[in-house]
């Protein structure tokens, strides 16, 4: 096989590649093994019919598209071996010859990585960052916990307040007429939440147990539903039940409670200590975070769209496994939230832009000082995984090995040490 590289304007290019005549016949006997199974001719059982036969009664040129599936994407990825060149998406191929008994010659346009002209990184200054916890962030743990442990007591006699939650029936008409999915028996909602579309909750505020309100609300212009998006809606809606929280008192008894300790000085003590941990580990992120943004902000890059486009898709699908994580799936979110998927990529966009970026910075860097992943550190990372999952670091070695993971892994570990690099050589 051949190949070559040509550079055509900025991140793009094209591949020359040429595949030897022998590779050729070869494709077509594996696309006629294929193809040969599918077909049915009188006097010969299925998959048994002679090639000179088939060939004859549907012409060599059947196998053709067969072929190329097999042969194109194996000397495509040959080729880009060869070139060393790095694609970002799917080339768009055209093959200008191709035949039995022929040289298969074709051409890919590429886009690919693209370069990056470095700035400063050496030497940044980052900004002093305060770390030490304080009274105020202890009491605003303190009432989070309270409010965690608090006690639903029912409202008998009093109107639905901020913070409440209330048991509802409701039923959504667009011009008089309901709408799917636009109701629900005993509900429970927590005002406040912002889980129903803007004006929603407000609008039970003050409302009496046993009493039934119209609720009027827009639907976001980028409502996932085209059939509701910008509509006026109004809601039919019955209040059921007022349940408010009583929160506990905070003193020893609480301490018992909620946590191992007598007292709740022991209590305090303990939990500002795991505050300044938390707010150690945060600060060190934030350092991070800058340090990474400050060095892509002084390079030159040119991002070809399709890798902001991926890396959105990348933020949607995280986004969505963590949304299962919690029970929920993005259908739901859509329909709790009033977003389409197009608004939450849009919204993402910017994000995954600047997670391209600095990729791109990281990767820049840890090439120009020789930073790498030894077989140390992959050993050191595995036996880390190895305690948090439970499992032998070979076998978690070897998963990752048959998932085509373990470059993932060696890739994210040249960036924490790159990152490390990074601020050690700040000021």
């Amino acid at each position: 096989m051949k190949a070559s590289w040509e550079k055509i304007e900025k991140n793009v290019g094209v591949l020359d590649i040429e595949v030897e005549a022998e590779q050729v016949a070869a494709a077509l006997d594996k696309a006629f093994k294929k193809v040969v199974q599918k077909v049915n001719v009188p006097g010969f059982r299925k998959g048994k019919v002679p090639r000179s036969i088939f060939e004859s009664k549907f012409g060599v040129e059947s196998l053709y598209q067969e072929a190329l599936d097999i042969v194109v994407p194996e000397a495509y990825v040959e080729a880009v071996g060869e070139t060393g060149i790095q694609p970002v998406d799917r080339p768009e191929v055209d093959v200008e010859q191709f035949g039995k008994g022929q040289v298969l010659k074709f051409k890919a346009k590429v886009i690919v990585k693209p370069e990056v002209e470095l700035g400063e990184y050496k030497g940044i200054v980052l900004e002093a960052k305060e770390s030490a916890v304080t009274e105020e962030e202890i009491s605003q743990e303190l009432e989070r916990l309270q409010g965690r442990h608090a006690e639903l007591v029912p409202v008998e006699d009093g109107a639905v307040e901020n913070g409440d939650t209330v048991s509802i029936d409701f039923e959504g008409f667009v011009d008089g007429v309901a709408f799917e999915g636009g109701q629900a028996e005993k509900y429970s909602l927590e005002i406040g939440s912002g889980s129903f579309i803007p004006g929603f909750e407000e609008q039970l505020v003050g409302l009496n147990k046993g009493e039934d309100k119209d609720i009027t609300v827009n639907f976001p212009e980028n409502y996932h539903s085209e059939e509701l998006k910008g509509k006026e809606a109004v809601f039919k809606v019955h209040l059921h039940d007022i349940k408010r929280k009583n929160l506990p008192a905070l003193d020893d008894e609480f301490a018992k409670d909620v946590s191992e300790f007598e007292t709740l000085e022991e209590f305090k003590s303990d939990l500002s200590q795991k505050l300044q941990e938390r707010k150690d580990s945060e600060v060190q992120r934030n350092k991070e975070t800058e340090v990474v943004e400050k060095a892509s902000e002084a390079a030159q890059i040119d991002i070809p769209p399709v890798m902001v486009e991926n890396e959105s898709a990348q933020m949607v699908r995280e986004f969505e496994n963590r949304l299962r994580s919690q029970g929920m799936n993005l259908e739901m979110y859509f329909q709790f939230t009033g977003q389409s998927e197009d608004a939450l990529k849009e919204q993402m966009r910017g994000d995954a832009e600047k997670r391209v970026r600095n990729n791109l910075v990281l990767e820049a860097i840890a090439k120009a000082e020789g930073i790498e992943a030894s077989e140390e550190d992959i050993n050191a990372e595995l036996e880390n995984m190895s305690k948090m999952y439970q499992r032998p670091a070979d076998e978690l070695r070897t998963i990752l090995s048959a998932n085509g993971n373990l470059g993932d892994l060696t890739h994210d570990l040249v960036a924490k040490k790159t990152v490390d690099f990074l601020l050690a050589n700040s000021k």
